[in-house]
């Protein structure tokens, strides 16, 4: 079978899944899970087979013609190169890992066959968008992850929180798509195809004609779907999906496609050196507020969330000093580490018996309940840190001395001032990051809530994933040296400068954490239960659910350091700075308050004109029906008055005449 072939295969067959899943899921309910799993790993084994026929240095490429379309054609192509391939190998074993999880996770759930096949379609959807080598045939995959992300993140919809966030996960990402979608039509009339090879042609050609404005308007899109700043907002909220759904979004899918299609089109940025800045100091920006936010949340999978955001900061500054191959190297380590981080989280949740108890401040005696989940999670937080010789440190540090040589002219056509604001804002996130890593791991593990009941051992589908992601979590750096043929040939390897300051910093913002954590526990004592009462009946949901566990509310809890860190930031940065509200005071209000009026108006203007039009129809069938008496006596005397009055007005018409 030839490699085209192949490749073709990969994202089709998690397709054909979840078309099967979704045609059988009522019918023959006994298919669904080998229809979820066997295509998505099929895709993977194929994904991996494609890599290593390409090789790292050799491009597959095939088109077909989809369909006349006028001056610019729209083909149905292939393009893999060395980041093409790898990242469909991360696609493809990360949503075979959740599709396992899932299994276990959600085998209770109702809805678990519509899920299952919903993943197999965002799976397949990301995998056209990373072999695609057509604009609009990646925009069809982009946006059916956009749909995708929506029912799922909204698959517990009973709940106010999940419709909530499904619909802000929806409308946030399209904000972005629609200056996206312009920036695509204007980048393929300047370049005249949407070839991702006839634009690059185009590109090195220096044919395009607007490439400031081109740039701008992608990366409208790519911050709306890799949640950078100021369309980030999403990400948290969309928490409220299953646990399996946030690993598949924040490792492989969704977030990773705006990174991977920069990297794609990363010389149509590089030609504006303005576009770069700006995407500099939106990475910057992403990097350390996200850190700030995690280090305030309470909600596990919120500092997650909000980790993910930090990390795909670390990417987009990466593209922004002009290093591709730093920001996909630390794509595909992300995914690894960032999956099992997630998946583990599920699992301590699922071992609490609950879906809503995912409060840092609630867990106590997790540790010895759930050993896979703790002793996987520790790797995968050391890798989030960047603690050598995990992989986080390898690929954060490729970042970072891809920052240092642009920071020091060394990189020409990048301006010197976005690689000095990367690598500032990456050792600041690096210090940042090792803190709140380290008190989740605390919080999580080392925590003094009341001890949820105990539902046993975890499935061994649920626990075997975990293991299975703390492999490339912990080795997946060490190829660094070995995989420079799939990143454009480009060496990888961490300079001392960067280490030492990195590792010194991540090692300092856990030591610090430590220490306060320490006082903190030895200030505070045993978190003694409160004295019952009852609850104002418009009190809190989470603290009528806090005071009935004998729980702090998270908000007054004591022995939290990521409060002393803080200071007076803990509070607008668990809010996330607010943003939210701002948001709301300058697009919701305004946009509900312009509806409001075009109600009024439709109501009281335009309905007012409509109705009166039907009363004087009726008025007037009014008049004429009591003219109609059926005498014909009056029917004569009116014919007889009418005749005199014309004839008086035809008379007194003439003498007006005559008079002229």
């Amino acid at each position: 079978m030839t490699t085209t072939t192949l490749a073709v295969l990969v994202p089709l067959l998690p397709f054909l899944g979840s078309v099967a899943g979704l045609l059988l899921g009522r019918t023959a309910p006994g298919f669904v899970r080998p229809l979820a799993v066997l295509p998505t790993l099929a895709a993977a084994v194929l994904a991996v087979l494609v890599a290593i026929r390409q090789g790292g240095d050799e491009v597959i490429e095939a088109s077909t013609q989809l369909t006349p379309t006028g001056s610019v054609p729209i083909d149905l192509s292939l393009y893999i190169d060395g980041f093409a391939a790898l990242v469909a190998v991360l696609v493809g074993v990360i949503a075979t890992c959740v599709q396992i999880y899932s299994t276990g996770y959600l085998r209770d759930d109702p809805r678990y066959p519509s899920y299952a096949a919903l993943v197999s379609l965002f799976t397949s959807a990301m995998l056209l968008v990373v072999y695609s080598g057509d604009l609009m045939v990646l925009l069809v995959g982009w946006e059916i992850m956009g749909i995708c992300s929506y029912f799922l993140v909204g698959h517990y919809w009973e709940t106010p929180e999940a419709r909530a966030a499904s619909l802000k996960a929806f409308l946030v990402t399209k904000l972005g798509d629609v200056p996206f979608l312009i920036g695509l039509f204007a980048l393929a009339t300047d370049a005249g195809t949407f070839r991702i090879t006839g634009v690059l042609d185009t590109v090195e050609k220096g044919g395009l004609d607007h490439p400031t404005l081109i740039a701008l308007l992608l990366l409208a899109g790519v911050a709306g779907k890799s949640a950078q700043f100021p369309l980030h907002t999403w990400l948290p909220d969309a928490m409220a999906g299953p646990t399996p759904v946030s690993a598949l979004i924040h490792a492989a899918t969704m977030v990773a496609a705006g990174i991977y299609f920069t990297a794609r089109l990363l010389p149509v940025f590089a030609e504006s050196a303005a576009a770069m800045t700006v995407l500099a100091v939106m990475a910057a920006i992403t990097m350390v507020g996200s850190a700030l936010a995690a280090l305030a949340q309470d909600d596990i999978k919120r500092v997650l969330a909000y980790s993910t955001i930090g990390q795909l900061g670390y990417m987009a500054g990466a593209l922004a000093v002009g290093d591709r191959g730093a920001a996909v190297f630390h794509l595909i380590s992300h995914g690894a580490f960032k999956a099992l981080l997630f998946l583990a989280a599920g699992t301590v949740i699922h071992a609490a018996g609950t879906n809503s108890l995912t409060a840092m401040s609630r867990m106590s005696g997790l540790a010895k309940r759930v050993p896979d989940a703790y002793w996987t999670m520790t790797v995968a937080l050391l890798a989030l840190a960047a603690i050598p010789p995990f992989a986080g440190f390898f690929s954060k540090e490729a970042v970072l001395v891809a920052a240092e040589h642009t920071a020091l002219g060394d990189r020409a056509g990048v301006p010197a001032g976005a690689g000095w604001t990367v690598l500032v804002a990456g050792l600041l996130t690096a210090l940042l990051t090792a803190a709140y890593a380290l008190r989740l791991w605390l919080r999580t593990f080392r925590g003094r809530g009341a001890e949820a009941p105990d539902h046993g051992r975890q499935p061994i589908a649920m626990t075997t994933v975990l293991w299975v992601l703390a492999i490339p979590s912990l080795g997946f750096g060490l190829t660094v040296t070995y995989v420079d043929d799939w990143f454009d040939g480009h060496a990888l390897t961490p300079t001392v400068t960067t280490a030492v300051l990195g590792t010194g910093l991540a090692a300092a913002g856990a030591v610090i954490t430590y220490a306060v954590w320490r006082t903190l526990a030895a200030r505070t004592g045993p978190v003694q239960p409160p004295a019952p009462h009852v609850a104002h009946p418009d009190a809190d949901a989470g603290l009528v659910e806090a005071e009935a566990l004998h729980l702090p509310h998270p908000a007054e809890d004591p022995a939290d350091p990521g409060r002393a860190l803080l200071g007076p930031l803990h509070a607008p940065a668990a809010d996330g700075f607010h943003l939210d509200a701002v948001y709301r005071a300058a697009f919701v209000r305004p946009v509900l308050a312009a509806a409001s009026l075009v109600r009024f108006l439709d109501r009281e203007v335009v309905d007012t004109y409509v109705r009166a039009a039907g009363n004087s129809a009726q008025g007037l069938g009014w008049l004429v029906r009591r003219a109609q008496t059926g005498n014909i006596q009056t029917y004569l005397s009116a014919l007889l008055a009418g005749s005199v009055v014309l004839v008086i007005a035809a008379v007194a018409l003439a003498n007006a005449v005559a008079g002229a």
